[in-house]
């Protein structure tokens, strides 16, 4: 089970002026806020950006470490989660674009906009693409920190 949440550092600045965030994970992933409050929301953002390049150039996805002491954990956003679950789901079976769609039975442009980040996909096309692969979708709540 793939869990689409990372730990995060988050420091205070050095001029002790907001706070930087850094991903382990994701080396490009840095970003920072004002208080924790907004490094929180920039944090989620510049991770589903860092996810959203690496499927955009179709490289590798890191599993998400373990949490460190200190560590916070942040969550892909729920709009880009599905459509990692495929994208990840793809490489794992090394299938291309192309014979997704004809096991679906559309178009490869259809697929390529499923993988798309930046294009609004229903997620239960994405359901139905993950289900053809034999894998699912599990939501499950947990109390925020």
């Amino acid at each position: 089970m793939f869990s689409a949440t990372y730990p995060a550092i988050f420091q205070a600045e050095t001029d002790g002026k907001g706070i930087f965030v850094q991903f382990p994970d994701l080396p490009e992933a840095l970003t920072s806020g004002d208080n924790l409050e907004d490094s929180i929301e920039q944090a989620a953002d510049c991770l589903a950006e860092a996810i959203a390049g690496r499927i955009a150039r179709g490289e590798a996805i890191p599993s998400p470490s373990k949490p460190k002491r200190g560590q916070r954990l942040v969550s892909v956003p729920l709009y880009l989660a599905p459509k990692l679950a495929l994208y990840l789901t793809m490489r794992e079976l090394k299938l291309k674009n192309t014979e997704l769609a004809r096991r679906l039975g559309v178009s490869e442009t259809v697929v390529r906009r499923m993988l798309n980040p930046k294009h609004d996909t229903k997620p239960e096309n994405i359901q139905a693409a993950l289900a053809c692969l034999g894998k699912r979708i599990v939501i499950t709540f947990v109390d925020a920190a």
